[in-house]
């Protein structure tokens, strides 16, 4: 079992930035691949970045590519997710997930966190 708790979002302008973290609670944190994954109001959720168990592999969504940097500190069970140049279109709730042994692109996940929202207004 994997308790995940978001933290870090917030209200900002188009053009700013926010730092998203996720605690994990366990001793195996390096043993799963981290991913924030976000959904805005009347929709899907949508994949936004990964990372493996040891940080070595990340994928990320186009829409995100080169403003948004995933990273994690597995001393800290933590995993971030850097935004900057955010867009109204950033809005949504973003989630933190953890998936055992493995990292992908996809929106499923072994643990999903509470979720913490995002509003970027123009």
């Amino acid at each position: 079992q994997v308790q995940l708790v978001e933290s870090g979002g917030g209200s900002v302008h188009a053009g700013g930035s926010l730092r998203l973290s996720c605690v994990a609670a366990g001793r195996t944190f390096n043993r799963y691949g981290m991913a924030w994954v976000r959904q805005a109001p009347g929709t899907e959720r949508d994949f936004v970045a990964s990372i493996s168990g040891n940080g070595g592999i990340t994928y990320y969504a186009d829409s995100v590519k080169g403003r948004f940097a995933i990273s994690r500190d597995n001393a800290k069970n933590t995993v971030y997710l850097q935004m900057n140049s955010l867009k109204p279109e950033d809005t949504a709730v973003y989630y933190c997930a953890a998936k055992a042994w493995r990292v992908d692109t996809t929106t499923e996940a072994d643990y999903w966190g509470q979720g913490t929202q995002v509003t970027v207004s123009s």
